[in-house]
């Protein structure tokens, strides 16, 4: 199939555009590559430090016999339900490991921060540069520099992103990402918003409120819904980093655990094929890849900000204009809460990312030609694993017992479509350009009439403060409510999810609300729009640092505009607003806030990732 026109344009122009540092990138990587291993490499006393803890034989293994080496970088803990699986997999993976001749040991472990845990605390202003933490903690991993390749367990938020980050630091390795899955279907994510929208209002009490969110939220693995989490497992499918149709089978399963042993098989490769370093796989063609199924799925929006920082680790520069070009011409295939009332093991059971990727790719709208982790390429990824009976699964270290089968029609066309009758003919995320700034939008769950608010605004120098405005009944009009200093320099740029539920009342009251902040929205947002990452943040001399109470906003989601209507003579003229003295000293201490100040005065703009390390 001919690759799309606008796929094969904007590929063109992020490769032009980072030629002289993906050149760099790629000496770098093949001067390391050139080195001798680790073993043979280092020093003696160097050798025997790292080896010491090795068992007998594996310490022969790979000192003596030169075997391959596999670091293990995992987030495990056992206080998230997402990383709670990874417990043991470290086990599988050495059993394997040495059933195939190799040798392998965790090389660290990086933090997971549960955004779900610190939503609207204190704890949120630590998040998004969390991110950074595991890339550096993953760096740090594998600076011991005496491994063949890496296997990276982790699955949510920041984790992924932050593995990646650091692991493409060492991008002359091979390197495999190894998920849990998503738990098991509890109380549906409706009924879960509808609870939280009487608790809003307060028409149920704290008990009901927890009783529906332990429903929701019941057992190990991955939230359900469609959010940064799962939006990740995606991407890793689209970019051929994973084992093919890894990213949704449930923990605690035989499946899962030879999924996981298949991990070490791909990593090892064999005498026809060799896991390919992770450095010349995610190239241009790759980036695109993942920015096609985040928009083609209505994916989560901290992506425009990870996926960017993402590539500047690969010697690649994207940008919001990238991704707006990729979401005019890619249709939405999906329906997976909050764009729709499906789960993602209902998404899994309708077809899931293989489905998915081979609508795309049957149509254009991906790159074919791409190298992955497997000798397949992506048409691998566009296939479902199956066990071989259920004796192959009886022990670790069985001969492969998986085989791969072609997916099939959509089982559930509410869920997951074909191209040919796609739920929308442009992606899920729109770029908004306009005297306010450079600001996106996830339009996929926002219902057609309310892609156009217009309405006089409302500014809030805290999510605090919209919050007790709505609780004195002060925001029952048509409304847009500006929340600022939530950008990376003010505090970390904190995820508003806990607007939702208000915002949504309002909504439901039939008043045409929005939300404007340079803060960030969970991969949860849904339908209240919401003109988010406005860039440059106010802290950083932005214009919503001009607006004013009683100012009229028109935030037009259909023609990609977002204004404020005051004349342009005294827009102009008008001086800008300065962060609150008090508001600045309360970000900067309490939860560890302290320690961070370096990366809020460093970091970047939305739109060039918010990295701290550029």
């Amino acid at each position: 199939m001919k690759l799309n026109a606008t796929v094969d344009a904007v590929t063109q122009r992020i490769r032009t555009r980072s030629q002289p540092m993906r050149i760099a990138y790629l000496a770098q990587l093949d001067a390391a590559a050139q080195r001798k291993p680790g073993a043979q490499r280092l020093g003696c006393a160097n050798v025997a430090h790292a080896f010491a803890a090795l068992p007998g034989p594996d310490k022969l293994r790979v000192v003596a016999e030169h075997a391959p080496n596999i670091g293990i970088v995992t987030a495990y803990n056992d206080m998230l339900s997402a990383h709670a699986p990874l417990q043991h997999y470290p086990d599988l993976i050495k059993t394997e490991a040495r059933r195939l001749g190799a040798t392998a040991q965790v090389a660290g472990g990086v933090p997971a921060m549960c955004d779900g845990v610190t939503q609207g605390t204190a704890g949120m202003e630590l998040s998004l540069f969390s991110r950074d933490v595991i890339a550096m903690a993953t760096a740090v991993s594998l600076s011991h520099d005496v491994f063949s390749g890496a296997l990276m367990l982790g699955v949510c938020d920041k984790i992924v992103p932050g593995l990646l980050i650091g692991a493409l630091q060492f991008g002359h390795l091979p390197i495999v990402f190894v998920p849990a899955g998503p738990m098991t279907s509890g109380l549906s994510n409706n009924d879960k918003s509808k609870v939280r929208e009487k608790a809003a209002q307060g028409l149920v009490g704290r008990d009901e409120l927890l009783q529906a969110e332990s429903a929701a939220y019941h057992g190990e693995g991955t939230c359900t819904f469609y959010g940064t989490a799962n939006s990740n497992q995606m991407l890793l499918e689209a970019m051929g980093l994973h084992v093919p149709g890894t990213a949704f089978v449930n923990p605690g399963s035989a499946m899962r655990d030879e999924l996981t042993r298949e991990a070490v098989r791909t990593l090892l490769g064999n005498a026809d094929f060799k896991c390919p370093p992770i450095g010349c796989l995610v190239d241009e063609r790759c980036m695109v890849n993942a920015m096609v199924a985040l928009l083609a799925t209505g994916g989560s929006t901290n992506h425009l900000i990870h996926w960017v920082a993402v590539a500047r680790a690969a010697g690649l520069v994207i940008d919001w204009d990238d991704f707006s070009s990729l979401s005019d011409a890619v249709p939405l295939l999906t329906r997976v809460y909050p764009n729709g009332s499906a789960d993602v093991n209902q998404f899994q059971a309708a077809g899931g990312p293989g489905y998915v990727i081979r609508e795309l790719l049957d149509a254009g709208f991906m790159h074919a030609d791409v190298l992955t982790a497997r000798a397949g390429g992506l048409r691998e990824y566009t296939r479902q694993p199956v066990g071989s009976g259920a004796q192959a699964f009886a022990g670790a270290i069985q001969s492969p017992a998986l085989t791969w089968q072609d997916i099939g029609a959509s089982k559930d066309d509410s869920v997951v479509r074909p191209v040919s009758a796609p739920f929308s003919a442009s992606g899920g995320l729109k770029l908004l350009l306009g005297n306010l700034g450079r600001s996106v939008i996830k339009i996929s769950a926002v219902p057609d009439d309310r892609h156009v608010v217009e309405a006089a605004c409302r500014v809030f120098d805290s999510q605090e403060a919209l919050q007790q405005a709505f609780a004195g009944n002060e925001l029952d009009r048509d409304l847009v409510c500006v929340v600022r200093w939530q950008g990376p320099q003010a505090n970390g740029m904190p995820e508003l999810h806990k607007l939702t539920p208000p915002l949504a009342v309002l909504q439901g009251k039939g008043f045409k609300v929005a939300l404007v902040t340079d803060g960030r929205m969970s991969g949860a947002s849904g339908k209240v729009p919401a003109a988010i990452h406005v860039s440059p943040e106010a802290a950083a001399g932005g214009a919503l640092a001009r607006v004013r109470d009683g100012d009229v906003i028109r935030l037009d989601a259909s023609a990609g505009t977002l204004q404020v209507l005051v004349p342009t003579d005294e827009w102009a003229a008008r001086p800008l607003a300065v962060m609150p003295q008090a508001l600045r000293a309360a970000n900067a201490v309490g939860t560890g806030r302290e320690l961070f100040a370096n990366m809020r005065r460093n970091a970047g703009s939305a739109e060039q990732g918010a990295c701290s390390w550029l």
